[in-house]
């Protein structure tokens, strides 16, 4: 038996102010794939809509809307919810590949776009770029604020159930589900992939996973690649002592020949045992705690 949700609902965060109103930049998602991540695999997987309900809507948040990928089954209702973080990239198209795949497990899949009001990546050829002129300028409580904007969506507007809310992200993603589960209690299960667990940091970015895990609400599944070369092992492992000492029931899974990206099927990066490895090991988890 799960708890009544007791998060924010639409109607009170369409009342809230408490971030800086700013213009949103992004109207609408963008098509194909970041120009940061060209040219694209030739065995890019591509998940089919038949069945589903998918494409672009548009989330109401604190300060406007911002648009988001939705997929679903086409028929039926109260489908679990999880909510898919994009990787520095944004919602291009293998992030709403990853909506469909959850959608054909009958989840109700949900990616907002996060850098709305920062600017178009998918237009950024070069990453560091993305970093300097959005991603370094995207706050934390936006994100977590506009999350919770679009849970709050699923549950109103989208059939969604309110006692079945997942996170699953990447990259930057990664990061951020950590992060998302210290905020929100509401939150069933998360699954962080390949995410950053110490940094610099920043005014607008002041924590990162290994400073809040006394806060984290849910249980989180860590996915990481052995042979990353931006997240040492040292930190892993150290995620990993922090969360026992805390006692909290989140795992930390190492694949030993993986690297950075290792599900991204549409780069070198992608490695198929792994990737189908920890997508099992994501869909598993989510059921072992009640989100599926």
């Amino acid at each position: 038996m799960h708890d009544k949700w007791t998060g924010p609902d639409l109607d009170s965060l369409l009342g809230t102010r408490s971030l800086t109103r700013r213009q949103v930049l992004v109207t609408s998602l963008a098509t194909g794939f970041a120009l940061a991540v060209q040219p694209v695999a030739a065995g890019t997987i591509t998940t089919s809509t038949d069945g589903l309900e998918a494409g672009e809507v548009r989330i109401p948040v604190v300060d406007g809307e911002i648009p988001a990928y939705r997929a679903m089954p086409a028929k039926g209702s109260h489908f679990p919810v999880v909510l898919v973080v994009q990787e520095i990239f944004g919602v291009h198209e293998h992030i709403k590949d990853v909506c469909r795949r959850f959608a054909r497990q009958g989840y109700c899949a949900i990616a907002p776009e996060l850098y709305a009001r920062q600017g178009d990546v998918s237009q950024i050829s070069d990453w560091k770029q993305i970093f300097a002129e959005v991603v370094n300028k995207v706050p934390d409580a936006q994100v977590m604020s506009d999350l919770d904007a679009a849970a709050a969506w699923a549950v109103k507007s989208s059939k969604g159930d309110e006692r079945k809310l997942a996170i699953t992200g990447f990259c930057w993603g990664g990061r951020i589900t950590w992060l998302y589960a210290a905020h929100n209690k509401d939150l069933k299960a998360g699954v962080a992939w390949y995410g950053r667990l110490k940094g610099e940091a920043t005014e607008l970015q002041p924590k990162y996973p290994l400073d809040v895990v006394a806060d984290i609400n849910a249980p989180v599944l860590g996915l990481y690649g052995g042979k990353d070369q931006g997240i040492p092992l040292a930190d892993v492992e150290a995620m990993r002592a922090a969360l026992k000492v805390a006692d909290k029931p989140s795992e930390i899974a190492v694949y030993p020949e993986a690297g950075h990206a290792f599900l991204a099927d549409y780069r070198p990066s992608y490695r198929a045992d792994d990737a189908a490895a920890g997508w099992a090991a994501c869909l598993a988890w989510f059921s072992r705690h009640g989100v599926d």
